[in-house]
């Protein structure tokens, strides 16, 4: 089975707990490498064909810092033929007016260099205004609330890593 790469950004530890739990779904490190983006280099991305994507939503709607200074270099991966999934960690109910923001901002750029989005995530049970990460009445990827709805935080992963297991033809 071919190795997927998983980048995620962290500021409070969350994403990287999320991460970690992905990881540990699909199989392990024997399966999935993990990759902070603040160790990493875009040059990274190209050793994988199926990718997980992982960044909070920071402040109003902002990319967590370390996405943020990986953004624009982002332009020199070629991201054809690659699947890529997406999730974040957000406060629906503090930030309701843009919730999970950053997962939308990378996934737009990523999809228009060529990356397949999968791995999308109902917006049934969330209680929030307007995100940058619905397309269709459906977030880009799975959302995160550790503030707000942490009970749900495994189930959620669970039943995501399954669909993500079809959809990487894993």
């Amino acid at each position: 089975m071919a190795k997927i790469g998983l980048f995620y950004g962290t500021q409070t530890g969350n994403t990287q707990t999320i991460a970690e739990l992905i990881q540990k779904e699909l199989g392990g490190a024997v399966v999935v490498d993990l990759q902070d983006v603040s160790d990493a280099d875009v040059r990274d991305f190209d050793n994988y064909e199926c990718i997980i994507i992982g960044c909070p939503t920071w402040n109003m709607g902002e990319l967590q810092a370390d996405w943020e200074g990986l953004y624009d270099e982002l332009d020199a991966v070629d991201f054809n033929g690659k699947k890529v999934a997406y999730f974040g960690a957000g406060d629906q109910v503090g930030y309701a007016d843009n919730f999970q923001d950053a997962m939308g901002i990378l996934e737009e750029k990523i999809a228009s260099l060529g990356g397949k989005t999968v791995g999308y995530w109902p917006t049934d049970g969330y209680d929030f205004s307007e995100s940058k990460a619905v397309r269709e009445d459906k977030f880009v990827g799975l959302a995160i609330d550790e503030d707000n709805q942490s009970e749900l935080t495994d189930s959620r992963v669970k039943s995501w890593v399954s669909q993500l297991k079809r959809e990487f033809g894993l």
